[in-house]
């Protein structure tokens, strides 16, 4: 079931912003992945760094900043972020909360797994499904930028394996398409496991494909194992531009929300449950708040625990990100965090971990646990998951980007009837 979460405020009336000013605002966050990335490397190094990203495998965890650079990683994200922002013009999208989730996912993992080449045949799988079903594509069109987690199954096919080049090119983009096929479907149905408390929907589906389709793989004598490419360094350049990127956010939705933080609060009233649009409940402007507010917070999440601002990290930042325009606020991604920090106090790992990181910035996908039921089954799901998500990655090989959403969607299915079965005083 997918609901539309009003039950704080009843049909709110928020300030109204055009759908070209709002394209002009996302717009100009890829620009800016793109003029950063000419301002730390020059255009040989940009250039050369692309071509080594397309030309290698990507599964988790590979951080391009190690692979490509970070002037290559973040022409990579502006392009792919530029990209899905033309893609949903040209299909006529009004920009919500969805669309700024889908954007900001393909930043993200254009740090880390996605490229200019690879997300294509998926892409093109959706639309096929579109045809062959006599429907808009724009119907799916969220559901073929999300589905883009699996891109790595594409570079692993092409450039690893037995074979002529040309037949492993045409395999990889064989099995790309038929991955985009089937997933509407898949995904559709699949909601109805974790009842919209895992924001990762796609990710989750994603998790369900690339287990079976490794499961395959393995049948015929292909292996594929995880990575781990972790750039360990910390940028100046790359801290201040996120501390200007963030602040931006902040100080362009205090101008388009009347010049005023009014109304801010209010998202914090929502659980954050499948369907949670923050740009229809509350405006652009408050969204554009949120999210660099969160920002902020992922960032100084990964500072204060001691790891690295790196492709993977700041993939997860950007996901948080994106998704306090859809779910995401600081009342329901705390207790996520705190639960992972309850974890490293009693389980074999370290805080610092590269997976670990991971899972606290991405297992924010569980924030409807805690907006729904509270902050207590919030830190209980974050410390759960900790656990599940490491041991999920060997079921898909590492092809599937959205491994936390992969086990997310287990942890929300398995919880949710426990908590409901003990909380029948909660109206759902």
């Amino acid at each position: 079931m997918i609901v539309i979460d009003l039950s704080s405020s009843g049909q709110p009336t928020v300030p109204q912003t055009s759908d070209m000013i709002k394209y002009a605002v996302l717009s100009a966050y890829g620009f800016s992945y793109v003029i950063f990335a000419f301002f730390i490397d020059r255009p040989a190094e940009i250039f050369n760094g692309i071509r080594t990203i397309i030309s290698q495998t990507d599964k988790l965890i590979t951080d391009y900043f190690v692979v490509g650079g970070l002037g290559a990683s973040f022409f990579n994200a502006g392009i792919l972020t530029l990209i899905s922002i033309l893609i949903l013009y040209l299909q006529d999208i009004n920009i919500t909360g969805v669309s700024i989730a889908a954007i900001f996912l393909m930043s993200g993992f254009g740090l880390f797994g996605k490229n200019i080449f690879n997300v294509w045949p998926i892409l093109l799988g959706v639309f096929i499904y579109s045809k062959v079903q006599k429907e808009k594509f724009s119907k799916y069109i969220y559901i073929a930028l999300f589905g883009t987690s699996m891109a790595p199954t594409i570079s692993e096919l092409i450039f690893i394996g037995d074979g002529a080049s040309f037949q492993r090119f045409c395999l990889g983009i064989f099995i790309g398409g038929v991955i985009g096929f089937i997933l509407p479907p898949l995904s559709t149905y699949l909601l109805r496991v974790h009842q919209g408390y895992n924001l990762y929907n796609v990710g989750f589906t994603a998790g369900i494909i690339t287990t079976v389709m490794v499961s395959l793989f393995k049948s015929y004598g292909f292996v594929t194992e995880t990575r781990l490419i972790w750039y360990t360094d910390n940028s100046t350049a790359l801290t201040i531009f996120l501390i200007l990127l963030f602040s931006s956010m902040i100080v362009v939705g205090y101008y388009l929300n009347g010049r005023s933080f009014k109304n801010v609060k209010n998202v914090f009233s929502y659980s954050g449950r499948l369907i949670t649009d923050f740009v229809l409940l509350e405006g652009f402007g408050v969204s554009l708040i949120n999210m660099g507010v969160n920002g902020f917070i992922g960032m100084l999440y990964i500072i204060i625990v001691g790891g690295p601002l790196n492709g993977p990290t700041l993939g997860g930042i950007f996901t948080i990100v994106g998704f306090s325009a859809f779910g995401k606020h600081l009342k329901n991604i705390i207790p996520i965090f705190i639960g992972v920090l309850l974890g490293s106090m009693t389980k074999t790992w370290n805080i610092n971990d590269p997976s670990i990181l991971l899972v606290a910035l991405f297992g924010t996908g569980l924030a409807p646990i805690a907006g729904q039921f509270g902050w207590q089954y919030g830190i209980l799901a974050g410390f759960i998951n900790s656990s599940v998500a490491l041991n999920v990655g060997v079921l898909h090989g590492g092809l599937n980007l959205y491994n936390t959403g992969f086990s997310a969607g287990i942890v929300a299915a398995f919880l949710i009837p426990i908590i409901e079965a003990f909380r029948k005083d909660v109206d759902l």
